[in-house]
């Protein structure tokens, strides 16, 4: 009989475990999938740059790459609004640089653009890429009690990888939760969040970057 309860136990203790952990995304089929860039041009995109400053040196396309030089310090933006999705950026640094390697992830991004606006960020600094920050008076259950410039920090360690090599970001926005991946690896989830549909945009702040690929799936 113990041996019974102690199995029924074990089982109960791991699908709690299951429940609690949300589980690697599907790959979407192709059918699903929404590009956003079409590497061709930034069609669908506006930008931000700090001091109201020209942001064609910033941001360019060529090659079928997005190039953003990482100054001045602005985003590139959706002009749609999404909700409820499962997002994959794929990038990675053209090189790292002391104080020029810093990037990120926003989505949920609120209306009336200003350096920063009201979003979630997936943060893409250099050994930090997976902490989540709750921007401009956004809020999680996570997050509460928090100093606002502090971020909801990793679920162990990054997966980054070297400079000039492709990172993919993969994030899933449903409801009120938000959930990162980076490099197939579990490393940030908020809940109860306070802001759930928004732009999509990427951080211009220091770092010389590539992006390759930015697409979303409905859920």
């Amino acid at each position: 009989m113990k041996s019974i309860a102690a199995l029924i136990l074990l089982a109960t203790t791991l699908s709690r475990a299951q429940d609690s952990e949300p589980a690697y995304p599907p790959n979407p089929s192709r059918e699903m999938t929404v590009v956003l860039f079409n590497q061709k041009d930034l069609a669908g995109w506006t930008f931000f740059p700090k001091d109201s400053t020209n942001p064609a040196p910033t941001w360019s396309v060529s090659h079928g790459v997005i190039h953003c030089t990482g100054t001045p310090f602005g985003y590139l933006r959706t002009t749609g609004v999404y909700s409820n999705y499962f997002l994959t950026v794929e990038w990675r640094f053209v090189k790292i640089a002391p104080k020029a390697d810093n990037s990120g992830i926003l989505v949920h991004i609120q209306p009336g653009d200003k350096l920063w606006p009201q979003c979630v960020q997936v943060q893409g600094k250099h050994t930090r890429q997976g902490d989540i920050f709750l921007m401009e008076g956004a809020e999680a259950k996570e997050h509460q009690g928090m100093d606002k410039n502090t971020p909801v920090p990793l679920r162990g360690e990054s997966r980054e990888r070297p400079a000039g090599e492709w990172n993919k970001a993969e994030i899933i926005c449903k409801n009120h939760k938000v959930t990162s991946f980076i490099n197939g690896k579990l490393l940030n989830e908020v809940t109860e969040c306070t802001i759930n549909s928004g732009s999509i945009g990427i951080q211009s702040e220091g770092g010389e970057l590539e992006i390759r690929s930015i697409a979303y799936s409905p859920l």
